[in-house]
């Protein structure tokens, strides 16, 4: 890893091991994003914390998150045998909406996904790069008592 770079990229690079406290502190001084500003294709990418979804959206082949409006999100665009790129809603157990929700004490960008108790917030990295953390029921999305962090990169 290059002591050059941002630490939210060597955090992505690192295989495994990455520190949640770490991520948390990493997300307390970004800025939030609102969802109007995050509208277009994103590329997405797993920190790698050991909870089981950076495990299960590899085998998927999640490619990442479409929002193509407000009311129009795509929370798992994966990537099919012949390489063409499709809105997994059998997966997601629908689709998803994108709202301005309030997540420890900020409002961020937030896609509600239709089917699942569910929810995904947003802050900024960089101008081209969201970092995500995965909120809702605990027995859907806490592993260990750990949330699921990852990113999207505007495609």
């Amino acid at each position: 890893m290059s002591a050059d770079k941002p630490r939210w990229q060597q955090l992505r690079e690192q295989a495994e091991g990455v520190s949640v406290g770490e991520l948390d502190d990493l997300w307390a001084r970004l800025r939030p994003a609102r969802a109007e500003e995050i509208l277009g294709q994103w590329r997405g990418d797993a920190f790698q914390t050991g909870h089981p979804l950076c495990r299960a959206l590899s085998k998927s082949r999640w490619y990442g998150k479409t929002f193509h409006s407000l009311g129009d999100a795509k929370p798992l665009i994966c990537r099919a045998e012949d390489g063409t790129l499709f809105s997994n809603v059998e997966l997601g157990q629908g689709e998803a909406t994108l709202w301005n929700i309030e997540f420890r004490g900020e409002v961020t960008a937030t896609m509600v996904y239709d089917g699942r108790a569910v929810f995904d917030h947003f802050k900024w990295l960089d101008d081209t790069t969201l970092m995500g953390i995965m909120n809702g029921r605990p027995e859907l999305v806490l592993a260990d008592g750990q949330y699921f962090y990852f990113l999207l990169e505007r495609a």
